[in-house]
């Protein structure tokens, strides 16, 4: 099961993922959060909570990385666990997707807040 929270700062998006992506209900609901967001410059997956993810996800997150280059929005993956880190390693996901810092992450939350503030 997974669980979705978003949160909208501006233009920035962030998902908070929380439980497991190993079934293509799963994957689906991720790509119906992600696509939503049509209108956001940056959008940041949370991942500190997935505690798993298998072939259909990391597809899923492969074609969300392409349907956000092609919507000009960054979309950017932040704190994976161990087993999602190594899972993303192993399918040689590392090269095509890309993981914030948490330098990167502060900064672009930082801004986002600074332009709702203005």
């Amino acid at each position: 099961m997974l669980s979705l929270h978003t949160d909208r700062i501006k233009d920035v998006v962030v998902i908070e993922c929380k439980g497991r992506i190993v079934q293509s209900e799963a994957a689906f609901a991720l790509r119906r959060a992600v696509t939503r967001q049509d209108d956001a410059r940056f959008i940041l997956l949370d991942l500190s909570e997935v505690s798993a993810i298998e072939g259909g996800g990391l597809g899923m997150l492969l074609s969300l990385r392409c349907w956000a280059h092609d919507h000009d929005i960054q979309l950017k993956l932040f704190n994976p666990t161990k087993s999602v880190w190594d899972r993303l390693e192993l399918a040689n996901s590392m090269l095509e997707l890309e993981i914030a810092t948490p330098d990167e992450t502060q900064a672009v939350l930082g801004n986002a807040h600074m332009r709702s503030a203005a």
